[in-house]
């Protein structure tokens, strides 16, 4: 690294958990390069920050000790890390290659085994934590990959973590964080079937959720969505969809591995339905509306 705790980074992929993140690291001191598919979200990013911008993922991580990713799925990740313009292509032999995309198990494993090929270090590393999380720099950081390589890359992700940890060798991070969205989507459904309920009931939800959420059914999503939830107010964070892309990773990975997910299935059909009804883009909390 450059300095103390200083390091040259690029960042690919802006936006909403990236923009944030990229933010942070600039904030820190890091020497930041940012790429984004859309310019004009670079150009917003350097508005509001000290750094660069590159034209295609490869200029941005010429040079670069860590480059940073969180863009959409896994075609999105295979296209900034290879071919021509990906980041392989130019990063430095020893530089280390950091993946907060949510993506599945297998293309996580199948790049990490190009980048060992090319000399160049793979740790995926998918946030929880959602917008707030990011924005405020209190994402939960769950780890895959060679424990040198994440020992070197942690420093770097300090600068946007509330809790960072290595869980395991490469895919263990997005395993991690299947059983992260799991929780969620299980979670969530129970706590729009309380609301919805309480609602029917004729309860004051805020004053119920106020008793409850100090006993054995609070949760992060209660405290920080029910006011919300109540007020039909969706636009705050992870979308819908999103969520049913992480879900099928989920339900893909459990046929893989022989596991059972009936709860998470179920779920993933309750969030298509939220879909049918126009609410792909609001956020998770919006599956209390097919229960209206």
């Amino acid at each position: 690294m450059q300095g103390t705790n200083m390091a040259k980074v690029a960042f690919l992929g802006l936006g909403v958990m990236g923009a944030p993140m990229a933010g942070h690291l600039a904030a820190k001191g890091h020497e930041v390069t940012v790429y984004n598919r859309s310019p004009a979200k670079a150009e917003a990013w350097l508005s509001r920050h000290i750094g660069q911008v590159a034209a295609t993922p490869a200029k941005a991580a010429k040079g670069a000790e860590f480059v940073m990713a969180c863009v959409g799925d896994d075609d999105d990740l295979r296209q900034v890390c290879t071919g021509p313009e990906g980041a392989f292509s130019a990063m430095s032999p020893g530089a280390v290659f950091v993946d907060h995309t949510t993506v599945s198990a297998r293309i996580t494993r199948k790049l990490a085994a190009q980048a060992a090929t090319a000399g160049l270090a793979f740790v995926d590393a998918p946030v929880s934590g959602g917008q707030a999380g990011a924005e405020n720099g209190q994402l939960s950081i769950m780890c895959g990959g060679d424990p040198a390589d994440y020992a070197r890359a942690e420093p770097v992700m300090a600068a946007y973590a509330r809790i960072c940890r290595l869980i395991g060798p490469s895919g263990a991070g997005q395993l991690a964080k299947m059983m992260n969205q799991i929780c969620i989507a299980g979670l969530m459904q129970g706590l729009s079937e309380a609301l919805a309920f309480g609602q029917k009931a004729g309860l004051d939800g805020e004053k119920v959720v106020e008793v409850i959420s100090q006993g054995a059914a609070g949760s992060w999503q209660m405290v920080n969505r029910h006011k919300t939830m109540l007020k039909d107010e969706f636009d705050f964070g992870f979308a819908v969809d999103w969520m049913r892309k992480d879900l099928g990773i989920c339900l893909d990975t459990a046929d893989e591995i022989g596991a059972r997910l009936p709860v998470t299935a179920l779920v993933d059909q309750f969030y298509k339905d939220v879909q049918l009804i126009g609410g792909g883009r609001g956020d998770t909390s919006s599956l209390i509306r097919r229960l209206r």
